[in-house]
């Protein structure tokens, strides 16, 4: 595997590394060596499907908090999809900052999201499927949302939502916990 870090220390896009032959490729997208030598967590306790049926669907900006934070390793495997992170970590360099990455079944490409991210994607194409592997069990109560339209981020979206949930539209907009 690959590993490239984003602008955003501690998040990295992932790339296989096939070995082909006249069947296709064999390559692996997940060795708990490789990843603890990058110092990224693997401990996995669940994994996640999401289906979209349309292009244009946008989920997020989603995040939990402590002590439920959860780390995530997300990969298109049907369709393709704009997956997005912002840094909400208060004492990072890059604070409210954003990357975007395009994951698609032909890229075969993986985004590693740390503790302390929103995340968010739009789809790109319709059927889409997105595969979690998270670090923490779904914790009903402790889960966040933001606009994903928030100007505080002023993410680039390459397209115009089509469908967002009624919740995804009534996230409040990112308002930073001031302590005095």
């Amino acid at each position: 595997m690959i590993f490239t870090e984003t602008k955003l220390k501690g998040s990295f896009v992932i790339d296989i590394k096939p070995i082909e032959d006249d069947r296709g490729f064999f390559a692996r997208s997940f060795c708990h060596r490789e990843f603890e030598g990058y110092k990224l967590n693997t401990n996995v306790v669940q994994t996640n499907l999401s289906f979209n049926k349309e292009k244009g669907t946008l989920r997020g900006l989603h995040t939990q908090f402590a002590p439920f934070e959860e780390t995530k390793l997300v990969r298109c495997t049907r369709g393709s999809i704009y997956d997005v992170i912002v840094d909400l970590r208060n004492d990072s360099d890059t604070f409210l900052q954003w990357v975007g990455v395009e994951l698609s079944e032909d890229n075969y490409r993986m985004l590693y999201v740390p503790e302390g991210f929103a995340h968010g994607f739009i789809t790109l194409a319709d059927n889409t499927d997105v595969t979690y592997q998270v670090t923490q069990y779904y914790t009903p109560g402790a889960e966040r949302g933001y606009r994903w339209d928030d100007p505080a981020f002023d993410i680039e979206w390459p397209i115009e939502p089509k469908i967002i949930s009624d919740k995804d539209k009534s996230h409040p907009f990112f308002r930073p916990i001031v302590h005095i």
